[in-house]
């Protein structure tokens, strides 16, 4: 087999499908619903045990979450994976899956097909030639079986359990029926790329709780002043630590006409609840108290703003100015008491902010809460409650940090329950 897979196929002539061969083989193995980066993961592995997959997808295209993940480059999973990285009703439920299959195996996976890519900050991974090659590769893996039909445009109605055992799953495109039946449908994050709650429904139907879900690794949004504030800014970033009484990060803060966004927003935005404020440390590696005394020692005639110049974005300082010291603002720093000094470092270090919302589902990364994992096993990824029936991805209650692993939690659960469909 070339490690090369465009040698061997057309990535998006994939699985043109047999109609009539399908229509009458309408019995599968396994059935996955779903063609995102779980779904097509779960296909490769089951039918390399020689199981018959077939994998609905009601968009027109595969993989479209991937194709656009990572600005388009893919941060397909992160050097440093630990189950720390997820968050959970049930955290500990991550740690078999994550240890059967790592970011390593994956990572090896990726070297096998010869896909160049790079590490960015705080380990995360990404394709240097586009997500394009991760999902030619998935569509490979799936390709070398022969194993493996893919049915795009496909809405899936009615599911039913089947006494003898197994399911029977109602299409537009016809009945199929299968022994194992796997939900690989995602969340409700953008839903233009299909994201739908089809998964949480079908779980309910079959007895399972699903946590009351919301939009995961968005930015922030404000109705106050602070939104005339980041207007005024957009476009402008700063390294900073965002810190509620959950969690706290130190990443890079971009404002918006929106409001907040950057890596540090959308890392709290997975901690943040309506109503709740945070604090912003806009200059986390400094001790501005001990700083602004010294300085007025050596430089007493120089303004507060002159000096926080050095640091960041003069337009940046000319609004924290107006936000925190606007009588001050033309007083030289002599004639500021240390009192006075005190608190304008300690707002510069946490000042309070309060976002009307978020950007919901529409710019959302990934969804909150889902399917209650407690109700499936950790080993098998299968129902407790309905057998042969599995679910894996991100319609359960997992999710992880931004930095690659939400896709790492994709490819390890989709491995782990491949091995028992």
């Amino acid at each position: 087999m070339s490690k090369c897979w465009h040698d061997s196929i057309c990535p998006f002539l994939i699985f043109k499908i047999n109609r009539e061969l399908l229509m009458s083989n309408s019995h599968v193995d396994v059935i996955v619903l779903g063609a995102g980066a779980s779904g097509l993961m779960l296909a490769a592995h089951a039918a390399k045990r020689g199981r018959s997959v077939l994998i609905l997808e009601k968009a027109n295209k595969i993989g479209k979450k991937i194709l656009m993940s990572g600005g388009g480059k893919c941060n397909f999973t992160n050097l440093y994976v630990e189950p720390e990285n997820y968050i959970s009703h049930n955290p500990h439920f991550v740690i078999s899956a994550l240890s059967r299959y790592s970011n390593w195996d994956f990572i090896g996976l990726v070297c096998d097909y010869g896909i160049a890519y790079e590490e960015r900050k705080h380990g995360q991974l990404f394709t240097l030639n586009g997500a394009k090659e991760i999902l030619e590769m998935l569509v490979s893996e799936c390709n070398k079986t022969n194993n493996v039909e893919i049915q795009t445009h496909c809405e899936v109605g009615q599911v039913d359990p089947l006494e003898q055992g197994g399911f029977s799953v109602h299409t537009n495109q016809g009945r199929f029926s299968c022994e194992s039946l796997v939900v690989a449908t995602g969340g409700l994050s953008i839903p233009t790329l299909g994201g739908s709650g089809f998964g949480y429904e079908l779980a309910q139907k079959f007895g399972h709780t699903v946590f009351p879900t919301r939009a995961g690794l968005v930015p922030f949004t404000f109705s106050d002043h602070i939104k005339e504030v980041t207007t005024r800014l957009s476009g402008n970033a700063l390294d900073v630590t965002l810190t509620n009484s959950k969690n706290s990060f130190t990443e890079a803060l971009l404002f918006t006409h929106r409001g907040l966004s950057g890596p540090s927003s959308l890392q709290l935005s997975n901690y943040w609840n309506t109503g709740e404020s945070f604090k912003i440390d806009f200059f986390p590696s400094q001790d501005l108290a001990t700083y602004l005394k010294d300085k007025k020692k050596a430089q007493p005639k120089v303004l507060l703003r002159t000096l926080l110049n050095e640091f960041t974005a003069k337009s940046i300082v000319q609004e924290l100015q107006q936000l925190i010291w606007p009588e001050q603002s033309e007083t030289a720093i002599g004639n500021i008491s240390d009192a006075q000094l005190e608190h304008i470092a300690e707002q510069l270090h946490g000042f309070t902010v309060k976002p009307s919302g978020t950007e919901g589902y529409r710019t959302a990364e990934v969804t909150l809460g889902g399917i209650d994992t407690t109700e499936v096993s950790s080993k098998t990824l299968e129902s407790k409650k309905q057998k042969g029936l599995l679910f894996i991805g991100e319609v359960l209650d997992v999710t992880g940090h931004l930095g690659g692993y939400n896709f790492q939690w994709a490819w390890s659960s989709a491995y782990a329950a491949a091995q028992y469909v």
